[in-house]
């Protein structure tokens, strides 16, 4: 059983012959690059200069012989975009600073910090109209340069029986409306002026389905899912309530999800969210999503036994193996392999489960950490 048919037969709800293994195949399932470059010395592997795939989050494209070492079943298409495209830093006194193609400025602390964070939001102030929405300098994302080469590197990767996995070309509609006009305002005009953020939601919703409809009559052949990632939940609740998600944002996922399963019948939706989105999962089902990640079990209502339960006839998992937040980086090795087994024992029964960690790995996180969690999956994952 290769790669391939090993995530098929996963996402068929059967058990394949052992749980199959996510890394980097997206930007919410893999490793900063310090801690790639501990990890390469951990195994033996020779220094090299990283590929960085999403200079933001400062994440590392894994090299061929890691990917290999570690069995990883899943390969990831990235279309150009503002995390990895036209990245010019500029060296202020106190920070590198990033503009990127949205208007959006970024700062990195100076002289080695492990991200980058929004400074400044191209529409920050709370009286933008819809006028000033519709006059914005918006990025062409219909633009095909923007998957260059990526159908060359598909056929290679099915060739070599793995899996591909093409993510969107830039956030949700949610988390981009957020960066657009700032978290705080974005949060108040959806409560006090609601026709405001529908013109800048459904100007997002315009923007992906071109994208979405240059890219998949050229690629949808040689995709197998395609990742969206939003995020909805916190620790204990969500950010906004289900109703208000419901009103203004289930609608235009579900004119995005129609749209692509129209181009792509066959692609998976591989939907992400953080923290606790319980109440919503029924939602999510309705929207057509097929996969759900990260699985943060530390969540409030995101407990994997319940969501097993509950919904594992529905969704595939992929994620929640470990605990990033606490277990990966600060417990020992066998409190990484303990709740890796827990873990397993709770989503992997019956197959619909993909292995990967709570979100990426953090550059905190030591390669010994890493590698017990990559055995305890060798140990436990077998079917």
């Amino acid at each position: 059983m290769d790669s391939r048919q090993r995530l098929l037969t996963t996402f068929e709800h059967r058990e394949p012959d052992r749980i199959p293994y996510d890394l980097a195949s997206t930007q919410v399932t893999g490793i900063h690059v310090v801690a790639y470059q501990s990890l390469r010395a951990a195994l033996g592997l020779p220094p090299v200069e990283p590929t960085i795939y999403d200079y933001i989050q400062r994440l590392a494209l894994p090299d061929d012989d890691v990917l290999a070492a570690l069995r990883v079943d899943t390969r990831g298409l990235f279309p150009l975009n503002s995390h990895n495209w036209n990245i010019t830093e500029q060296a202020g006194d106190s920070y590198f600073i990033y503009h990127d193609e949205w208007g959006i400025t970024h700062h990195r602390p100076k002289p080695d910090g492990l991200y980058y964070s929004i400074a400044r939001v191209p529409l920050p102030d709370f009286s933008v109209t819809a006028e000033d929405i519709g006059g914005h300098a918006w990025p062409n994302m219909a633009d095909p340069q923007r998957i260059a080469g990526l159908r060359q590197l598909a056929e290679r990767y099915r060739a070599e029986g793995k899996l591909v996995v093409m993510k969107h070309p830039f956030a949700g509609i949610f988390e981009m409306s957020q960066r657009i006009v700032g978290m705080e305002n974005a949060l108040m005009l959806m409560a006090m002026n609601p026709p405001v953020m529908t013109a800048l939601f459904e100007k997002l919703l315009a923007l992906k389905l071109s994208f979405w409809e240059m890219a998949l009559p050229q690629l949808g052949d040689v995709l197998d899912v395609i990742s969206y990632a939003d995020d909805y939940g916190t620790q204990k609740s969500q950010l906004i309530s289900p109703a208000m998600w419901r009103e203004q944002l289930k609608p235009l996922l579900q004119t995005l999800f129609t749209r692509i399963k129209q181009l792509a019948p066959h692609i998976k939706l591989f939907f992400h969210s953080d923290g606790n989105i319980r109440p919503i999962l029924p939602d999510f089902i309705e929207l057509g999503v097929d996969i759900l990640n990260p699985v943060q079990t530390t969540a409030t209502g995101m407990e994997p036994v319940a969501l097993k339960r509950d919904f594992g006839r529905d969704f595939v998992f992929w994620g929640g193996g470990v605990d990033t937040q606490g277990i990966l980086p600060s417990g020992t090795p066998q409190q990484v392999k303990d709740d890796v087994r827990r873990n397993i024992e709770a989503l992997a029964p019956g197959g619909g489960y993909v292995f990967n960690t709570v979100h990426n790995i953090q550059a905190d996180v030591p390669p010994e950490n890493i590698i017990a969690m990559w055995e305890a999956l060798q140990e436990y994952g077998l079917y």
